[in-house]
């Protein structure tokens, strides 16, 4: 029986090879206490304390990261980072099931047909009687730590990511802007973030 990692709230479950059309990486299924609790890392290179590696932590996109939506930019996000993270010396994206900013698949779509009508992504998560951002981080730190990673360089525009990580334990020694090109569905979107999330989108 194999012996995986674990750090106070979360483990390792499962290792295996991953070769993508990135690169080869290695991909790791990780569990909390709770069912809730859950995710993916895929990691380039081996990590070492002679090298901080290149860290992305994605919230799940059903719609963009699959089916290649363009209302986000968020499987835009991901190629890029993996086409970084590839180059490192070492890194890992970090996959995690908060679909629609921590809201779920079903109630996202929902969102989508208020955006429809006019509102926009954050009014319309209010409108359903959600937080403008329900997501939470603890455990992504906790993952993190389970792999060995106590400091990070995060690809991120989030501020408030960088905070909940460090708040879990998990130093970001540089915060990376992650800005793949921007498409003409998106604009408002990423507008909308930049004036009521706080996000960090220069340009826009």
């Amino acid at each position: 029986m194999k012996r995986h990692k674990k750090s106070g709230k979360a483990r390792v479950v499962a290792k295996a090879t991953l070769p993508t059309t990135f690169g080869d990486f290695t991909i790791f299924g990780i569990e909390g206490r709770s069912a809730k609790d859950e995710a993916v890392a895929i990691q380039h290179g081996k990590l070492n304390g002679a090298n901080v590696p290149l860290v992305r932590v994605h919230s799940q996109c059903l719609t963009g990261d699959v089916f290649t939506s363009e209302r986000c930019d968020c499987r835009a996000q991901l190629e890029l980072s993996l086409r970084k993270i590839a180059a490192a010396s070492s890194g890992i994206v970090l996959y995690l099931p908060q679909e629609g900013r921590g809201i779920g698949l079903i109630n996202k779509l929902k969102a989508y047909e208020l955006q429809d009508e006019g509102l926009d992504t954050v009014e319309a998560n209010r409108k359903l009687g959600f937080a403008a951002d329900s997501r939470d981080y603890g455990f992504a730190a906790d993952a993190l730590k389970a792999l060995g990673v106590r400091a990070v360089r995060l690809l991120s525009n989030n501020p408030d990511k960088v905070r909940q990580l460090e708040r879990g334990g998990v130093r970001v020694v540089e915060r990376i802007p992650c800005r793949p090109r921007t498409s003409r569905h998106s604009r408002a979107y990423l507008r909308a973030k930049k004036d009521k999330l706080g996000h960090i989108l220069a340009g826009l």
